[in-house]
């Protein structure tokens, strides 16, 4: 009996990942940013409601480089995530499962979600 090196389950030190996959689950971590970033909006609204010297600070932050930066991901986590969704909307009407077509969709929501992001970023934060 001899040992081979080969794993007998696809692994992901071995198996590389559709596209597909990728843009699958880079939604679902999309989900989990979402809430954080709208758990800041609400801070930053409360802090609105709070008095112009708790908002300042919370303007402060939110318009710093960092803040900018994190406001741009957040934007691209919202359209990637938006997109996505309209995928799978097709893909429950039964559409886009022939053949190439979920890599197609797949490259049509990334570029979807970095157009759309960088016209917004472009827009309202610079």
């Amino acid at each position: 009996m001899s040992l081979n090196k080969v794993p007998l389950s696809p692994h992901l030190q071995v198996y590389r990942l559709p596209l597909v996959a990728l843009v699958s689950i880079s939604s679902r971590a999309c989900f989990v940013v979402n809430g954080l970033a709208y758990a800041l909006f609400i801070i930053f609204l409360i802090s609105i409601a709070s008095g112009s010297e708790i908002y300042n600070i919370s303007y402060t932050i939110f318009t710093s480089t960092i803040g900018k930066i994190l406001s741009g991901l957040w934007i691209f986590s919202l359209y990637l995530y938006m997109s996505n969704e309209v995928r799978h909307l097709f893909w429950d009407l039964g559409y886009g499962f022939s053949g190439n077509a979920p890599f197609i969709w797949s490259l049509i929501v990334l570029s979807a979600t970095a157009l759309m992001t960088v016209i917004t970023v472009l827009l309202y934060l610079l």
